[in-house]
């Protein structure tokens, strides 16, 4: 198999190149300005560590280092956010000021010609869709793209989003982009159907912490680091985990909540919103449920998970466990985003969740990197 030679900005908690590291492919460059989720990318993949960097994006394009990479790259990767793409904006997506970071990616990729480039985003962006692939191909790309549905892959998550893959202009760059397009279709055709169940399998029971703002661990609601006390296991944790052993449990741990929520927990049944009669006499936002409808979800366990986002930062009342009166935990969100247990995340409690919630589902990566290895050549 020929090697990738790959960058990955906006690189987060690695999720998006998390299978092509595995798979050892060369990691030339990662990127990323938010320090925490740098810790946990030389964290989990110290080999790379020299090539991971806290850096704002900006200076890829006016640092000499950065640019040496130019003709030398198979592939750039990236989610650059993008705040101007709303029906209501008629703006070129270019032109938009609120987009600088999006224009510091296609200026990078510009300088440093890369044979591919993938981009990940939320699914609003389909909505400029055609203004991103003529700056694409503006720059010397033939681009498509493709909504992709985590849930169709095997991951217990209803997560749609934008995938746009581009090749450098050559007779078969148009080729090449279908071909990968197709192979991602077909990848669909071989999965089972994985719950929310498969994905809380074995992980022990917690109750919320006791305090606000409290930084101590306690066994009851949870430690960031815990002695696995069996092997029990199922057939996607097994896919995830790589079919090794794991002997640790990382970031499985509740926060705070207080006990208006807490008995809005406990009275609320599976797949009930803010809405539910359960708590019509205890809900807050009574007034105003039009509104804050999903202000409370409790999650089904047969059924796959709501988008996992990074607004779990904030609260977990719309990721309210489906047996237990509490939110769910890092390593549980972490668990439906396809994250083997051994990945540790640095950083605060809110800090994971971002993390997690902006990732790419690795198992998803998993496929991604397939399909360019498959057309690589």
């Amino acid at each position: 198999m020929k090697k990738i030679k790959f960058i990955d900005v906006f690189c987060g908690a690695g999720g998006l190149s998390y299978s092509f590291k595995k798979k050892g492919h060369s990691l030339k460059l990662a990127i990323d300005i938010d320090c925490s989720s740098i810790k946990t990318l030389k964290k989990n993949f110290p080999s790379f560590k020299d090539n991971i960097v806290n850096e704002d994006i900006i200076k890829l394009v006016k640092q000499k280092r950065y640019l040496d990479f130019k003709n030398k790259i198979d592939l750039i990767m990236g989610g650059p956010p993008c705040q101007g793409f709303s029906t209501a904006n008629r703006q070129n997506i270019l032109n938009d000021p609120r987009n600088e970071l999006y224009k510091f990616f296609l200026e990078y990729v510009k300088k440093i010609k890369p044979k591919y480039v993938l981009i990940e985003n939320v699914i609003g962006i389909r909505t400029k869709a055609d203004d991103i692939i003529k700056n694409l191909n503006n720059i010397g790309y033939v681009a498509d793209f493709r909504v992709i549905q985590a849930s169709d892959y095997g991951i217990p998550q209803n997560r749609k989003r934008i995938f746009f893959f581009a090749v450098k202009k050559t007779k078969i760059a148009e080729n090449k982009v279908k071909n990968f397009f197709s192979i991602m279709e077909n990848f669909k055709d071989d999965q089972n159907k994985v719950v929310l169940k498969d994905a809380l399998f074995n992980l022990r029971k917690l109750k919320t912490k006791k305090f606000k703002n409290d930084r101590n661990e306690y066994y009851d609601s949870g430690l960031n680091i815990e002695k696995q006390k069996n092997n029990l296991t199922n057939e996607y944790i097994q896919l995830i985990n790589s079919n090794q052993k794991v002997n640790f449990v990382y970031n499985h741990r509740a926060r705070y909540n207080n006990p208006r929520d807490i008995d809005i927990f406990s009275k609320l049944p599976q797949g009930a919103d803010s809405t539910h009669h359960s708590i019509k006499d205890i809900m807050p936002y009574k007034k105003r449920e039009g509104i804050f409808k999903d202000k409370y979800f409790k999650l089904r366990l047969n059924n796959v998970s709501k988008t996992i986002t990074s607004h779990m930062k904030f609260d977990c009342n719309m990721y309210i466990h489906p047996t237990q009166s509490r939110g769910l935990t890092p390593r549980e969100a972490a668990r439906i985003q396809s994250f083997s247990d051994n990945y540790f995340f640095e950083g605060t409690i809110a800090q994971c969740y971002s993390q997690i919630g902006n990732a790419v589902p690795p198992l998803l990566s998993k496929y991604i990197c397939s399909a360019i290895e498959k057309i690589n050549d």
